[in-house]
């Protein structure tokens, strides 16, 4: 029986490439999906711990006839510490052995503006423009769109080489659209094959939204994503 055309050295060289490049993608989809887990871990438990604290603040204040409404309370108080404890060893498993959890406020799109001005220390230009009225966003919504710009300036600070940028935030009825744009290099950006925007595709698709990137018209590159205001936390 005749066997198939071997493979030259090229080809084997080729296939070996590819596999690579797809088993880094599967790692930084793995990566961002634990960096997800724990940030969203925090915001989680910063809402727990106030639900709580505010429950015993409540009980504190019951007059002593109001028995039912003091058990009530006392159950909020041990689901939620009982709640929060069962968060910190879920959390534990996706943490680098011997880390500690860090339970400091998530950033925000409240903090954009400060994000924007750190790079533009750091050497990139950046214009920042918002359209509409800006709105409450739930905790994994506003953290994504957060993520979403950060990732995008870091990428162009990294690797547009000489470049301006643009990071433009839409309100508008039922979504928030967040739109990073840069006049440098055109093609994709990041962890030298765009496993940062891999990462970033699997964090917008888990609070509902969608993202999209590529060649800027006129050149440059652009990131814009499209998150629901009334997205999953």
């Amino acid at each position: 029986m005749e066997s198939g055309p071997s493979l030259t050295p090229y080809d084997e060289l080729q296939a070996r490439l590819e596999a690579d490049r797809a088993a880094a993608a599967r790692r930084a989809v793995a990566e961002e999906r634990q960096r997800i887990a724990r940030e969203l871990h925090d915001v989680v438990a910063h809402s727990v711990s106030v639900m709580t604290v505010q429950a015993g603040a409540v009980r504190r204040l019951l007059r002593p006839e109001q028995e039912r409404e003091r058990l009530a309370l006392e159950a909020i108080e041990t689901t939620g510490r009982e709640a929060l404890t069962e968060m910190r060893r879920l959390v534990g498993l996706l943490r680098d052995q011997g880390s500690t959890p860090d339970f400091a406020p998530q950033p925000s799109m409240r903090t954009v503006d400060v994000l924007v001005g750190t790079v533009r220390e750091a050497g990139l230009p950046v214009e920042l423009e918002v359209e509409g009225e800006p709105r409450e966003l739930p905790p994994g919504v506003d953290l994504s769109a957060y993520r979403v710009i950060q990732e995008a300036l870091t990428n162009a600070l990294k690797y547009a080489g000489p470049a301006k940028a643009w990071v433009t935030v839409r309100w508008k009825e039922g979504e928030l659209e967040v739109e990073v744009a840069n006049d440098g290099r055109s093609e994709p950006v990041g962890d030298g094959g765009g496993h940062g925007l891999a990462g970033l595709r699997e964090r917008v698709s888990l609070v509902g939204g969608s993202i999209e990137s590529g060649p800027r018209a006129g050149g440059g590159f652009v990131v814009k994503a499209h998150l629901p205001l009334g997205g999953r936390v």
